[in-house]
């Protein structure tokens, strides 16, 4: 597969400077149309059973797409294919798999946002311990490949 490029530059070389200007005129015109689309979701739907039970409800009776559900009740694909596949979601259960997982997750970025500075200061004082071991380890070899 040649690219646009080559392309060019076999063009170039054939004397082709109609199909070049053909070519120049069609980037600029499709150069104005570009522009940068919004996101689709902004914020994503909390997942309950009401939402689950409506995704299976969807899945059922249409003919849509797990992205097309996703995309028409605000959630992510993978929630919409975790309902199907796996009948998360379905019950208001806190003790379910996911609703624990989602908790710990909570409470992971609740943790990193009060102690990040603390955090950023051990892993400099790991990284020059490793430093360290790592000049004193490459010193030793060298002195044995001397022998």
């Amino acid at each position: 597969m040649t690219t646009l490029r080559e392309f060019e530059d076999a063009l170039r070389e054939q004397g082709m400077h109609m199909a070049l200007a053909i070519l120049q005129k069609l980037r600029e015109r499709d150069k104005g149309k570009r522009s940068v689309a919004p996101a689709r979701r902004i914020a994503g739907r909390k997942m309950t059973p009401d939402l689950a039970r409506r995704i299976l409800e969807l899945h059922a009776t249409t003919e849509m797409t797990q992205q097309e559900i996703a995309f028409e009740l605000g959630v992510n694909q993978g929630r919409v294919n975790e309902v199907i596949k796996h009948g998360k979601w379905l019950d208001d259960d806190p003790n379910s798999p996911e609703a624990v997982a989602r908790d710990k997750a909570k409470a992971r970025m609740k943790d990193n946002d009060a102690s990040k500075r603390p955090v950023a200061a051990k892993s400099a004082a790991s990284v020059s311990r490793k430093r360290a071991a790592n000049i004193a380890s490459k010193q030793a070899q060298l002195s044995l490949g001397d022998l």
